[in-house]
């Protein structure tokens, strides 16, 4: 099913059923691997080109938020408390 995220780029998303130790490559240079299941985790593996930041979402979520305030100096004074 499509999916649009807030930048308009229509996307899909591929669901795929890997067993541990099976691997999903994106693109030629990206590895994902499926390093064990507990529970509800997963746990997988990540290789990737060092130039290439991997994060997970809510790491990614976090840093686009710090760069963002960076980027507008009125935000960075507001949430420190400074309201001059």
């Amino acid at each position: 099913m499509p999916v649009i995220s807030r930048s308009r780029v229509k996307s899909t998303m591929l669901v795929l059923i890997r067993r541990v130790g099976e691997s999903v490559m994106i693109g030629s240079t990206v590895k994902v691997t499926v390093l064990g299941v507990r529970g509800g985790q997963v746990r997988v593996g990540v290789q990737a080109p060092q130039s290439l930041e991997v994060h997970r979402e809510e790491v990614f979520a976090q840093l686009q938020r710090k760069r963002s305030s960076r980027a507008d100096p009125s935000t960075t004074r507001a949430s420190m408390g400074d309201r001059s």
